[in-house]
């Protein structure tokens, strides 16, 4: 073995509480990337899988009722390989022991087999008989919040007619992979089915003989989405269609859509953020080591070692403390990767996982993790370069120290254990400056983990309390005239009723263009109430049209601008309609008007689509029995069980992310803070070995050290404030989307924690460091060095 291979061993023997501490930091930064990266590319490869192997289509229209024959002349579309046409109905479900009614979303099977497009992935049972009125395939979501089995029972109004149906199966879609009831902003499998009925049964049920009401389509690689979807509007339009929209639109798709950009936005955002904290500290703890053997580098170049040499036995000490961090990364981010995939999986209700094991992330993660850790170690290994044998040899100049306060004052003001601290932070302000850099970047990256949860609260706040209000929205099966409002109105229970009116639309700007839904509500509305950007209620004009803050910017607009708008309901025109409002709404992006600007637009007499109730808490199941025997309600969204809903899939996904860049955030705050003690502990060694031979006590001896190590601690939490709340506001940023964002929050609760956090890494860090001072062997730390 080499000379200089045998003393790197024996450094690393000797520095391996230091050199383990850089390399859980160089693990935390390997493991989000394998984390994210890999986590992103399994559900990415699950999805492409899911899609294909089930036929999962590209275009979806609805239509009020069209005949078969129609399916041929969509099929000549150019560009469409595949077409299929299905009958969909949303209904009331009676669940056995369910006080709340439920939703199910019905959809027709062909008589023999699987549908060509969004085939079925059956978990159990069979399908059903073509023949059959009662037999059901649902979702395993729902089978499972009831625990249903083949074979079990459950009622559905259909068409105004209750109907007694049997499970013979359960399955799962493509289509469905994230299923939202009308009305919710949540998947609440409890009260919310996907139910598949033999055509022959849908289609009596509701005389739909020889018609379909939805159809969807799948598309050759190299055809236009854009025009198989103008040529499908202008055939089904004489039939009632509304128009046709691709996956972007599609709920299922776009929601999951939203969740794969999340992972993706997080993994390009705080790994780096992880290795530039993991290069600083290699920075740091190189720069000083070399301090330390300044002498020894002199001699080893008097002996006849060329610089490249002495360069290179340091570069290998980085290399294999990186390689200790990636390997460690790497089996972590290895085991976090799959649980937070499986994680998704269960969330989007995938019915199996691909697990990509691609070598180019961990590839990329050690060459990454090293390429940081080269640049952290330029600045070291240059001093080792330019360090002349001679001067190496001689011990480095004493630090000038200058007077900043009247010697008195000194005296009389502070202890002389504060004096000497005072004095070495002062005497050596860059290497204070870089400690304190280190600290703060440790409380930046745990803001940027903590923040979410503050956030969410924020986002719950608005949504749930002050903008929705209503107690439960009961939708209706087609839109119903403005009296129904009373109708509901006078069921038991109902304390307040306000209609809600909603009509699909295409608005643009030039080029730009985004499908959106316009709602209407009236001017007095307050338990549906609209908050603008500064979170105030705002009354809607009796003109024109507001659109959500996050549209604007989208679009383009501003207050006073005109937007196109194509109509696609009803007379199916398109107007030109300035903005006179941005209002703010963290789900989904949406346009709203005065409802009887709305009704004009229509042209159409006042209508909705649904109504917003507030209940009496004592009548509810009257109000539940009420709406199970209304024939012409589709559903009902409880906003207390949506509420909850939301809080659940945070709790599963949001929080548990958090958690995860938590506990990684945590370990790089501790090596940051211990390294700092140790090689403090290092550097002033033979300083604390003279007090002590000079008659100072342990405790005195060790009060400087750590009086030091807790001023810089508490110095840097303001600047890791600062830092943690820019973390914070790009996390924010990048994980915005059409269909979900939130509000900027950090909670005071969360600067207080992750200080915490850091501190109590001093503090751990002072008990060692009070072990190593109490063991200082004081004859071989006072040898002399000239």
């Amino acid at each position: 073995m080499a000379v200089l291979d045998t003393k790197l061993f024996r450094d690393l023997r000797r520095l391996w509480a230091q050199s383990l501490a850089i390399a859980l930091v160089v693990a935390g930064g390997v493991s989000t990337v394998v984390l994210a990266v890999g986590s992103m590319r399994s559900l990415e490869e699950t999805r492409i899988a899911y899609y294909e192997r089930y036929a999962f289509a590209d275009v979806f229209a609805v239509v009020r009722r069209a005949p078969k024959a129609l399916l041929d002349q969509i099929a000549e579309i150019p560009g469409v390989a595949a077409v299929e046409g299905r009958i969909t109905k949303l209904a009331l479900l009676d669940i056995p022991q369910s006080r709340e009614p439920a939703t199910g979303q019905f959809i027709s099977l062909p008589e023999m087999g699987q549908p060509t497009l969004n085939r079925l992935y059956m978990r159990i049972g069979r399908m059903p008989a073509p023949e059959s009125v009662d037999e059901v395939v649902v979702t395993e979501g729902f089978a499972k919040a009831h625990a249903f089995t083949p074979g079990s029972h459950f009622s559905a109004i259909l068409n105004g007619r209750k109907r007694d149906l049997v499970i013979v199966g359960i399955a799962l879609s493509p289509e469905f992979v994230y299923a939202i009831g009308p009305g919710d902003r949540m998947p609440d499998e409890r009260r919310f089915a996907i139910v598949w009925m033999s055509e022959k049964a849908l289609a009596r049920a509701y005389d739909l003989d020889g018609a379909f009401s939805s159809v969807s389509l799948k598309l050759l690689r190299d055809a236009s989405e854009r025009d198989v979807r103008s040529r499908l509007d202008v055939l089904l339009d004489r039939y009632g269609g509304q128009a046709a929209y691709g996956r972007k639109d599609q709920t299922s798709h776009a929601y999951l859509d939203h969740g794969l950009d999340m992972l993706r936005n997080m993994s390009r955002t705080l790994p780096p953020i992880f290795l530039l904290v993991a290069a600083f500290l290699i920075n740091v703890t190189l720069s000083r080591i070399v301090a330390l053997e300044r002498e020894q580098i002199g001699l080893l170049k008097a002996l006849g070692y060329r610089n490249a040499a002495v360069a290179w036995h340091y570069i290998k000490f980085v290399i294999v403390i990186v390689a200790i961090g990636v390997v460690i990364g790497s089996a972590a981010g290895t085991w976090l990767g799959a649980y937070v995939t499986g994680l998704y999986g269960e969330f989007y209700r995938f019915p199996f996982l691909v697990f990509v094991e691609s070598p180019d992330v961990y590839v990329a993660a050690a060459v990454l993790s090293l390429g940081a850790a080269i640049v952290g170690a330029s600045h070291a290994l240059r001093d080792v370069v330019r360090l002349p044998p001679a001067v190496a040899m001689q011990p480095p100049a004493p630090p000038r120290f200058r007077r900043l306060l009247p010697a008195t004052f000194a005296v009389h003001a502070l202890s002389q254990s504060v004096v000497m601290m005072v004095r070495n932070i002062t005497g050596h302000p860059i290497r204070a400056i870089f400690t304190m850099v280190g600290m703060s970047l440790a409380t930046g990256i745990l803001i940027a983990s903590l923040f979410l949860n503050g956030t969410m609260e924020a986002l719950i706040d608005v949504t749930y309390f002050m903008s929705d209000r209503q107690d439960a929205t009961v939708s209706f099966i087609e839109r119903r005239p403005l009296n129904v409002v009373n109708q509901i109105a006078r069921l038991p229970g109902v304390l307040a009723a306000e209609p809600y009116r909603v009509v699909p639309a295409r608005i643009r700007n030039g080029t730009i263009e985004r499908r959106a839904m316009i709602s209407g509500r009236p001017n007095d509305a307050d338990l549906s109430r609209i908050i603008d950007t500064d979170l105030n209620p705002v009354v809607l004009p009796e003109t024109g049209l507001a659109i959500s803050s996050w549209l604007a910017q989208i679009l383009g607009t501003k207050v006073g601008d005109f937007v196109e708008i194509d109509l696609l309901e009803g007379q199916r025109r398109t107007v030109s309609i300035p903005v006179t409002a941005l209002v703010e709404d963290y789900f989904g992006i949406q346009g709203m008007m005065d409802s009887e600007a709305l009704a004009r637009l229509m042209r159409e007499a006042p209508a909705v689509n649904s109504v917003s109730v507030s209940l009496d808490a004592n009548a509810r199941d009257q109000f539940y029995d009420a709406i199970k025997r209304l024939p012409t309600v589709s559903g009902m969204a409880l906003q207390g069980v949506s509420l909850a809903s939301f809080r659940d899939a945070l709790a599963v996904l949001v929080t548990t992310m958090a958690n995860i860049y938590t506990g990684l955030a945590a370990v790089i705050a501790f090596g940051v803070v211990y390294n700092s003690a140790r090689i403090s502990l290092s550097e002033r060694a033979r300083e604390l070995a003279s007090l002590r031979v000079l008659g100072f006590t342990n405790r005195e001896v060790l009060r400087i050290l750590l009086l030091e190590l807790a001023l810089l601690t508490l110095l840097a939490q303001p600047a890791g404030w600062a830092a943690g709340y820019a973390l914070a506001w790009t996390l924010q940023k990048k994980m915005a989307g059409e269909l979900m964002r939130a509000p900027l929050v950090v909670e005071q609760s969360t600067y207080v924690f992750a200080s915490a956090m850091v501190v109590a890494a001093a503090l751990f860090s002072a008990l060692v460091v009070r072990e190593r001072v109490n063991r200082l062997d004081l004859v071989e730390v006072l040898k002399t060095r000239d």
